[in-house]
């Protein structure tokens, strides 16, 4: 018969029988990549009869299913089981995403240092040779004994491997380079990796092997690939920050066993990645004093509070449009209290560039960022800097209002602990507080300006 011929979008991963240069799902341009679907060769009272299954597998009432919690291990690293929720679940499918470079292999190559004490873990590299990961293992001071290391790409290959070994842990590094020889299109296109995603995650729940993939992304720091891969994993971590700098952020986007909310922070050296217990200390390590133009914001990342520096530059400009540039920040949100600084604090910004950074590479998306970025605006304009000792938080409405924000009271305290004396806060409930914490609440950003500046 006739091998039939669909398209399938890496977007969203919409199927069409024909091809289009604009995805009529999602509508992004030149994603629809051809994908071969075997032809049917038997009858259709043949595969009538096929798809009357064996009976092995029958409904089961959800009375009768075990509710037991799910069996976790420690990988060793704190940082990694805060952010999947405890530790890794036994049987579960995990996909790590990041730019190359930033650390993906090396996280997981020190993950297997620990794991190997109580597990057999199977380390298969599509990237590298055994040779040259035997050296960066040498580099990181890695020495396991249940330790196995496969350089293959064949994805048949790998299955038929594990099955011999029976691995606890089995690690595929990275998903773009693997294949499977009954598939016409190339390594790494939409539809490789979908059809061998497909084959581990069949793999892991049915021999209840946990296993880590290594996904790259796209320029626009999106997984490559269909977006379907990440509707098949039980949990997505994305690995950030930038590589000029030493500090690196594991985020979760998905996890079916934990919270998305938890962020895990590490230190790039020259001994691989260190875990960095105290990260409000280390994102300000080095805050400059009498200063304008920087405030101390904390956000809330999961359940944990982080106090990063806030910087701010605003100069006259030369030309007729002001230029506007944000890193660490939303970039319309920085627009948007520019404007809300012009109209109701009446500062003239309309006429002065404007750039916002946060120090150290965090990523600010929490609206309690709010206040601190308007007060470090604020500062950079009038340039006179805030007393020491401060930190700030809260979000900015459009008539310029203060809104309150979640978990005050932990906010304050990380900042008490932390050396700073005085809170600017809307006027809200902040629970208990430290005796000697001066709490500064407000109403609207003309307050907030007259408390400190």
């Amino acid at each position: 018969m006739k091998q039939k011929t669909i398209f399938l979008c890496s977007d969203c991963g919409y199927e069409s029988p024909k091809w289009y240069g604009k995805c009529p799902s999602c509508g992004a341009w030149n994603t629809l990549s051809e994908y071969k679907v075997k032809p049917e060769t038997a009858t259709r009272g043949v595969l009538a009869a096929d798809h009357r299954g064996t009976g092995q597998n029958k409904p089961t009432l959800l009375s009768d299913i075990d509710s037991a919690t799910e069996s976790r291990f420690q990988s060793g690293i704190g940082e990694l089981d805060r952010v999947l929720g405890g530790g890794a679940v036994h049987g579960s499918f995990v996909l790590v995403g990041g730019e190359p470079g930033i650390g993906k292999s090396t996280l997981l190559l020190q993950m297997c240092q620990e794991m190997c004490r109580a597990a057999k873990v199977l380390y298969v590299s599509g990237e590298e040779s055994l040779r040259q990961i035997k050296l960066r293992a040498s580099r990181l001071g890695i020495r396991a004994s249940n330790l196995f290391i496969l350089a293959e790409t064949d994805m048949d290959e790998i299955i038929h491997e594990t099955d011999l070994l029976e691995p606890d842990i089995l690690i595929i590094d990275s998903i773009q380079t693997v294949y499977r020889r009954d598939l016409t299109a190339a390594p790494g296109g939409t539809t490789q990796i979908k059809e061998c995603a497909m084959s581990l995650m069949q793999y892991a729940k049915r021999h209840s092997v946990t296993i880590f993939i290594v996904g790259h992304v796209n320029k626009e720091g999106t997984l490559a690939g269909p977006k379907i891969l990440e509707h098949m994993v039980d949990c997505v971590l994305y690995f950030e920050g930038e590589q000029t700098g030493p500090f690196r952020c594991l985020r979760a986007a998905k996890n079916r066993f934990g919270s998305t909310n938890e962020i895990g922070v590490f230190e790039m050296s020259d001994r691989g990645l260190l875990e960095v217990q105290n990260p409000s200390a280390a994102m300000l390590a080095g805050h400059p004093t009498g200063a304008s133009g920087n405030c101390i914001a904390c956000v809330m990342e999961g359940s944990r509070p982080l106090l990063a520096e806030v910087q701010a530059l605003v100069a006259k400009t030369q030309f007729g449009v002001p230029r506007r540039t944000a890193a660490g920040v939303d970039y319309n949100r920085m627009v948007l209290l520019l404007a809300i600084l012009e109209k109701r604090a009446g500062l003239f910004l309309s006429g002065s560039d404007a750039y916002v950074n946060v120090v150290g590479g965090m990523r600010l998306d929490e609206p309690a960022a709010d206040l601190p970025m308007v007060l470090a605006i604020t500062s950079s304009f009038r340039d006179k800097p805030l007393p020491e000792g401060v930190m700030s938080f809260g979000e900015v409405g459009l008539t310029g209002e203060l809104r309150a924000v979640s978990c005050a009271s932990q906010r304050i305290w990380e900042a008490y602990r932390l050396g700073f004396h005085t809170c600017i806060v809307p006027d809200q409930d902040v629970g208990e507080v430290p005796e000697h914490m001066n709490v500064v609440k407000v109403k609207t950003v003309q307050q907030a300006l007259q408390a400190v500046l």
